[in-house]
């Protein structure tokens, strides 16, 4: 999270469409709400939001066969697939010859891998870090997304539950995300708790 990979989807599709390609952007539970893609830096597009029981390949062959005219495929929020519906998507690639880029994270909140990731790293021709590094609050790289419930982390609760780094509220209460690096993700210090982990002054004064 917070690493620019929505501003990157979306920056893709403006390349391709300024050079008269035409394709289509898939999302799935996007912060923004359904059906849409949205960046922090305030771009936004419209996108086909895909449920769990979409058929990917089907949908884009039925759009094929109707006429419609597809160079190339954008897939935002990738983590939030079905294995198969990524399976699907290789299934474009290889068969309809659509070229295919897929955004999102590898790792949950409890740095286990998303099943959509997986199938992804699995299938993928190549798997690229983005360009910009998300940063933890202490400076170092950002590696892992931890969820804050009521002001603290936690490691427990289903897989996925929406949220940003911004406030946001479901129905366990108060719900956000921060990026830390992996050693303050492994002591659940988080940027508002940080003062109690930082060293403490020397035990001496110094005159003059």
């Amino acid at each position: 999270m917070n690493s620019g990979k929505s501003t990157l989807a979306l920056q893709t599709a403006h390349n391709h469409k300024s050079r008269g390609r035409t394709g289509i952007i898939f999302t799935n539970s996007d912060r923004g709400g359904p059906g849409v893609v949205s960046s922090r830096l305030g771009l936004r597009s419209e996108a086909i939001e895909v449920h769990p029981l979409m058929d990917l390949h089907r949908f884009v062959a039925d759009q094929l066969s109707n006429g419609v005219h597809i160079d190339f495929i954008i897939c935002d929020e990738a983590q939030f697939f079905e294995a198969k519906q990524i399976e699907e998507l290789t299934q474009i690639v290889d068969g309809l010859g659509i070229d295919v880029y897929a955004f999102g994270i590898l790792t949950d909140f409890r740095t286990h891998l998303f099943p959509g990731s997986t199938r992804l790293v699995e299938l993928a021709d190549r798997v690229l870090p983005l360009q910009v590094e998300a940063l933890c609050w202490c400076g170092e790289r950002g590696t892992h997304n931890a969820r804050i419930r009521n002001g603290a982390m936690t490691t427990e609760g289903d897989q996925i539950a929406l949220g940003d780094v911004a406030d946001s509220l479901d129905e366990n209460g108060e719900i956000t995300y921060e990026v830390l690096c992996r050693r303050h993700h492994l002591r659940k210090v988080i940027s508002r708790n940080s003062n109690a982990a930082l060293p403490q002054s020397l035990p001496f004064t110094t005159s003059s």
